[in-house]
């Protein structure tokens, strides 16, 4: 890893679309604020399409990207929809938080009356012989669904059922709705629940054009991320990705592959993923996400891993995975448990699972989430791994341990003991810096304020240098000028943001994820000076 410095932010912030932002003009002129800005490296979250609580980190599948990405605008230039079918409705809006319920209301329904078109567009030998639309378009599409047929077949014929058995149940009564994660093994019919070949093929032979306008949605996200990736590389950005550790209950990755999973006989799962009781939560957190059946996966050479990262790693130049400590030894919680205080610690496949990817892929260009807790195990898996851990910045300035001493606190940029690191200002999780910094007493105001200026501040002079936005620049440039190889910052931290741009606040539902940017911080004036304040960082501090 080269020294270089690098922002997060995710591509649904993006401004200036329709309702959510998309892989369409905005993301390319972000990349051009990246390369303005002496920026080298853009960190995204999860981009697979996101179910329960629009949360990226619970995709209904961990190989397909998110539909609500496309850019309506791009596929019109494209010649695959019209005008009159990416219109959008008056209450979708350019600006303001993502409402997900009515763009998804939408958006999904107009994708797949473009798909639909698309479908027609490509079979129709009237359309080839009047050149409407380049005929390598339709082989391309083709390609592609054998390129990735061994995730996109299961994927496609999980959201055509899954659709169908939505339908149904929002018709019945209460007693028989879904009512855990995983919706597949409670409601659906029985030979399709269990995945037998025979029940899936004669389903996609009964449905095959909803089928196949799920795999033309996929060719159009695809298509785009394909197009903004190749632009960052052009510009000399690197996008990191992010692969969480676990994959949703409800996803197409576990109805698929149910015997590598802990799942009984009654397809219930009989364990399920999360953290024990800690300072933050005295129940800990029930995450609800199905466990690995490492043994199974052992037996099979790991092959779903492999071909997770391969894939992941087509898609992105980086590979920040979630969770790591999970590898070494993971929470398993009774399934059915109200809290995640019953559960225990077992064993992960450890540096096997790592050993088996590397003489597959070659040498991994993954980045070790080792937050939390972080045992001589986990660090030594991390190590023997080779992968670099993260530095969250925010966790230096916890005022209990800072009393303790500043030098206990590995978060501390000055007491960082090696290059071979990830440093943030924050991350999705954390509050903004700046909404963290006015969240502070008076006392730990003035702690912070005298350790990021090296001055010595009264509480009226830490407040001002908090109002004018310096302790949240001082805390950019900290992370830039630490010794770390890599050093990224939220854009919220770019403009030194408060809380009601926080990206996540776990363990809450209803109001994550939602907040887009203003079209002003990519382009524009306001975005010139910050991407000539962080290029001056960069030289700076060699990044």
């Amino acid at each position: 890893m080269e020294r270089k410095a690098g922002i997060l932010f995710h591509p649904t912030s993006l401004p200036d679309s329709a309702g959510i932002g998309t892989l369409g003009k905005s993301a390319f002129e972000f990349i051009d604020f990246l390369e303005k800005a002496g920026m080298k490296i853009w960190q995204v979250l999860p981009l697979g399409p996101t179910g329960y609580g629009d949360s990226p980190y619970q995709s209904f599948s961990t190989f397909a990207l998110n539909p609500l990405l496309i850019d309506f605008d791009d596929l019109v230039k494209r010649g695959w929809a019209s005008k009159n079918a990416v219109k959008k409705p008056s209450y979708i809006k350019n600006k303001g938080l993502i409402d997900y319920g009515a763009v998804v209301w939408w958006k999904s329904a107009a994708l797949k009356e473009i798909a639909k078109s698309f479908l027609e567009m490509i079979t129709s030998p009237e359309a080839a012989k009047n050149g409407s639309y380049d005929p390598s378009v339709k082989a391309d599409f083709y390609a592609f669904c054998q390129e990735n047929a061994y995730w996109l077949k299961d994927y496609a014929a999980f959201t055509s059922i899954k659709s169908f058995y939505d339908a149904k149940a929002q018709k019945e009564s209460d007693e028989k709705k879904c009512k855990v994660n995983g919706c597949w093994n409670v409601y659906w019919e029985d030979s399709l629940s269990r995945h037998e070949p025979a029940a899936v093929e004669k389903w996609i032979n009964e449905h095959t054009e909803d089928f196949l306008e799920t795999e033309v949605i996929q060719f159009f996200a695809a298509t785009q991320w394909n197009a903004v990736h190749e632009y960052a590389k052009s510009k000399g950005i690197e996008i990191v990705g992010d692969v969480p550790i676990f994959v949703a209950a409800d996803s197409s990755d576990v109805w698929a592959n149910q015997n590598m999973f802990l799942i009984g006989e009654d397809r219930n799962f009989t364990v399920v993923a999360g953290v024990p009781p800690d300072y933050f939560s005295a129940t800990g957190q029930l995450w609800g996400n199905p466990l690995y059946h490492w043994e199974n996966m052992k037996k099979d050479g790991y092959s779903w891993w492999i071909a997770r990262v391969r894939k992941m790693l087509s898609l992105v130049d980086y590979v920040r995975i979630d969770h790591f400590r999970g590898f070494e030894a993971y929470w398993a919680i009774p399934f059915g448990s109200e809290n995640a205080i019953n559960g225990k610690w077992e064993k992960g496949p450890g540096i096997e699972l790592f050993d088996k990817i590397k003489a597959e892929l070659g040498d991994l260009p993954l980045i070790a989430e080792d937050l939390g807790i972080i045992t001589d195990g986990v660090k030594a898996l991390r190590d023997g791994a080779g992968l670099p851990g993260m530095k969250v910045l925010q966790f230096g300035l916890d005022t209990n341990e800072f009393k303790e001493g500043a030098l206990k606190n590995v978060f501390l940029p000055h007491n960082f003991d090696t290059v071979n690191c990830v440093s943030y200002t924050g991350t999705h999780d954390n509050d903004t810096t700046q909404g963290l910094l006015e969240s502070l007493d008076d006392e730990n105001l003035v702690l912070f304020a005298d350790y990021l200026t090296g001055e010595q501040n009264s509480v009226e002079e830490a407040k001002k240098l908090l109002a004018s936005k310096k302790l949240c620049k001082e805390l950019v440039k900290c992370n830039y000028s630490s010794i770390a190889n890599f050093a990224i910052v939220p854009l919220q931290d770019v403009y030194a943001l408060g809380t009601e741009t926080r990206m996540n606040t776990p363990s809450t539902s209803g109001a994550n994820w939602c907040w887009r940017a203003d079209k002003n911080l990519i382009s524009g004036p306001k975005a010139e000076k910050a991407a000539a304040w962080l290029k001056n960082l960069c030289v700076l501090y060699a990044r």
